[in-house]
């Protein structure tokens, strides 16, 4: 193969093992020596062995240095994948969230995530897989805990009136009454059989 080539020359070897020493990044450290290598004559197989990498992992490092130089041998930064909602689509769902599903139009009175992404894929002819809801709602700061939904069609008025005239609901006793049942000691007691012998 032909030899590694350094086409740079505003560094000299020794400045680049200087560079070396002061980078607090290990991995630009261990490329900045092994150009220097290089650069002094070893071969690329030596240069390489020396700084734990292989010689094509080197050949690239030189090629990058020439280019750029000592910024070239930073690890690009990997933005991740890219969103699937815009900024706009995420506040909408956030606020879908916060308002609560319509019974007469979304059929539920609480969301779940395949509502979620039902509607999403309606809306924005966006397809999530329903895991990936969750995410969007960690994102969003929405946790799973949440209040019990409340039946649109409830009346509290109706509930409490029902409690009164049904023949099983009875009124909490008196706190005399409740402390009959007590003991001294705090402890409620039972009542003692006629058959028990002492």
């Amino acid at each position: 193969m032909a030899a590694i080539s350094i086409t740079r020359t505003d560094l000299t070897a020794a400045e680049l093992r200087g560079q070396a020493v002061r980078s607090k990044d290990s991995r630009i450290a261990r490329r900045l020596l092994a150009i220097a290598l290089v650069m002094d004559g070893h071969s690329r197989a030596a240069a390489a062995e020396a700084c734990a990498m292989d010689r094509q992992t080197l050949c690239d490092w030189v090629h990058r240095y020439n280019a750029i130089g000592v910024p070239g041998l930073a690890d690009h930064s990997h933005p991740g994948p890219r969103p699937m909602l815009t900024a706009e689509q995420e506040a909408e769902v956030d606020s879908w969230v916060m308002q609560g599903p319509d019974l007469a139009s979304d059929g539920v009175v609480r969301w779940r995530r395949i509502d979620l992404r039902n509607r999403i894929e309606a809306r924005f002819g966006v397809s999530f897989h329903e895991r990936s809801i969750g995410k969007l709602l960690r994102r969003l700061n929405f946790r799973r805990i949440s209040v019990r939904p409340q039946h649109p069609e409830s009346d509290e008025v109706e509930q409490q009136a029902f409690k009164k005239n049904s023949p099983n609901w009875s009124r909490p006793s008196s706190r005399s009454a409740r402390n009959s049942g007590r003991s001294n000691s705090g402890g409620r007691t039972k009542r003692a059989s006629a058959n028990r012998v002492h």
